[in-house]
């Protein structure tokens, strides 16, 4: 049965926390709050974990997964950011934004796109995502907790235990989210391009509805 934290979530209790990201460490796949809605989350460089996600979400190598990042440094060590998009990323940072980017050699080759030698990026606004990424170091692997046959992600952390505590190693409550899914933003080339419209507004980018 999978573990049980209660975080609060303006002020992450940091023992939870070290806990939580103890367990990341040692190939844990744990459910965790962003500002747009539950995620499930491993370490980035753990195969078993990330196969797991991957059959929790039924997700088949073509699906791009997303590394959420602490911060702006972080993302630029794992994808390619001239100036123009630093500018952009840091105008609309932290934020429900998911952008894809060309991967560095820091991603290993099976987390990135197979065709495209691209990767997800993102980093949180919400203090237990980033309490939690803080304590880790470096990026966790992410996907969005939408089940298979499910219209919109999961919001409920106690249905969330029900369903997954066989599938999962922690479920952090970090108490009511949205059920919003990020905006995906393509910044692989000159222009920034619109892959999916959610939480976050494009307009910044120049993109309008």
């Amino acid at each position: 049965m999978s573990q049980f934290f209660t975080i609060h979530p303006e002020n992450p209790n940091p023992r939870l926390i070290r806990q939580a990201a103890t367990l990341l460490r040692e190939g844990g796949v744990v459910v965790y709050p962003t500002d747009s809605c539950y995620a499930l989350g491993c370490h980035l460089d753990d195969r078993e974990a990330v196969a797991r996600i991957r059959q929790i979400r039924k997700l088949d190598e073509h699906h791009h997964m997303t590394l959420m990042c602490r911060d702006l440094s972080e993302i630029s060590r794992y994808a390619r950011v001239d100036n123009t998009k630093f500018r952009l990323l840091k105008a609309s940072t932290p934020g429900s934004f998911t952008f894809i980017l060309e991967a560095t050699k820091e991603v290993p080759k099976r987390l990135q796109h197979p065709k495209r030698s691209t990767i997800g990026m993102r980093i949180p606004d919400h203090p237990v995502a980033l309490a939690l990424l803080e304590e880790l170091g470096e990026p966790l692997l992410s996907s969005t907790l939408i089940l298979s046959g499910e219209e919109g992600p999961l919001n409920d952390a106690e249905y969330i235990r029900e369903l997954l505590q066989k599938k999962v190693d922690l479920v952090i409550d970090g108490g009511t989210v949205g059920v919003d899914f990020t905006t995906v933003i393509d910044l692989t080339g000159d222009i920034p391009v619109l892959l999916r419209r959610g939480k976050g507004d494009p307009s910044p980018f120049g993109i309008e509805d």
